[in-house]
């Protein structure tokens, strides 16, 4: 599968994010997420951690590889969920400990849809934690620019809370 290219969003960039979004929507992209699963759990695998970033956000709320084949899962400024609707299934059909890494600016993720999933997964039995990174934008835990304190901070403090998630979680 490939990638959206590290500049895409650079002033001057004329990257075709709607057609690159059309090729990889949630069926095109399952078949190899469901492939991985398969394989790991056909060779003894029994614990599973997922993360995704943005796009990969979406992948693990909304259909996270094979219905509760993950254990644990970690989301990092996740884009084109249906707030409230895609975190109310999440909870009701799934079974893992939940972490998102939000941020201050993420039209994607804003902080209505943040606050509704703190509200959703209050009580959710599997576990469930957010971590707000002050002065970050959307994409600071894959690409931002380490040289401001805030965006560092968050960049490594979101890949540190994930790890800590699933050293508890696994």
């Amino acid at each position: 599968m490939d990638h959206v290219p590290a500049d895409a969003t650079d002033p001057g960039k004329n990257f075709d994010l709607p057609g690159w979004l059309r090729l990889h929507t949630i069926e095109k992209s399952q078949a190899p997420l469901d492939s991985v699963v398969s394989e790991l759990k056909s060779q003894g695998v029994t614990s599973i951690g997922a993360t995704g970033y943005c796009y990969g956000g979406q992948k693990i709320r909304v259909q996270p590889c094979i219905p509760n084949a993950i254990s644990v899962a970690v989301c990092s400024h996740p884009s084109f969920l249906n707030a409230p609707d895609d975190l109310e299934k999440y909870k009701e059909t799934l079974k893992a400990p939940l972490l998102i890494n939000t941020c201050t600016v993420d039209k994607q993720f804003p902080h209505s849809a943040q606050e509704k999933a703190d509200e959703i997964f209050a009580s959710f039995e599997y576990g469930y934690r957010r971590v707000y990174w002050e002065g970050c934008t959307h994409g600071f835990a894959v690409r931002s620019d380490i040289n401001y304190p805030k965006i560092r901070a968050g960049k490594e403090g979101a890949f540190k809370a994930a790890v800590e998630w699933f050293q508890m979680n696994l």
